[in-house]
């Protein structure tokens, strides 16, 4: 399955490739530098495809956990000041999304959309320190019966140059349903409450929808 905000991204790939063939058959030689730019053409269409990729999984509904957003490599366990909607400290989860990750953004729990932000900045690498406030980046609130309000922050990294977000404020959304999709190398960041117990390591890789980020208290 792939994702529906690759359907333009692989319909030009496809038709790229369409062409270069019809072409280098027609006009192209010698031989190996045609099979060679084929090649090329196919490459590129294998990588555009494997990136838009929404793999189809069995997921298990639970209030009482917290489901990571994305897949990806833990980066980040601290006790940080969020500054923009708690202006306290919470603990930040984050996880970095290679170019090779699904890039699919779900939502990590259920509840009522209350905060809903696009902010414009830069494309510093994504596991820049200073990624998660100068970057661009969309910043989500979801507040559940169980935890609390919970924060999530969707980062463009280097390469990413586009973050595509659902969430639109006083709706009901479901854990695991996709909540956007960040495309190319990209970060997530999780605020939760202090007290959180947290159920990852640094250095562990998280898979959306399936690896539990926190639990109830």
């Amino acid at each position: 399955m792939f994702h529906k905000e690759g359907a333009q991204s692989i319909l030009l790939g496809t038709v790229f490739t369409a062409v270069v063939l019809l072409l280098t058959d027609k006009f192209m030689d010698p031989n190996w530098i045609q099979k060679a730019v084929q090649i090329a053409a196919f490459v590129l269409l294998i990588i555009i495809l494997q990136f838009f990729r929404n793999p189809k999984r069995n997921y298990i509904l639970d209030e009482n956990q917290i489901l990571s957003p994305v897949d990806g490599k833990v980066v980040v366990i601290e006790e940080v000041y969020e500054g923009e909607y708690f202006k306290e400290k919470r603990i930040q989860v984050s996880i970095f999304m290679s170019p090779i990750n699904v890039h699919v953004t779900r939502y990590g729990l259920s509840g009522l959309v209350k905060f809903s932000k696009y902010h414009p900045g830069k494309f510093l690498v994504a596991w820049h320190p200073k990624a998660s406030e100068e970057n661009e980046r969309t910043t989500i609130v979801i507040e559940n019966k169980t935890f609390g309000e919970i924060l999530y922050r969707q980062i463009a990294g280097a390469l990413a140059r586009r973050i595509v977000n659902y969430a639109k404020e006083g709706t009901q959304v479901v854990q695991c349903e996709d909540a956007g999709f960040i495309k190319f190398g990209s970060r997530v960041d999780v605020f939760l409450p202090l007290g959180t117990p947290i159920n990852v390591v640094l250095n562990q890789k998280a898979v959306g929808g399936k690896t539990v980020i926190a639990t109830k208290a």
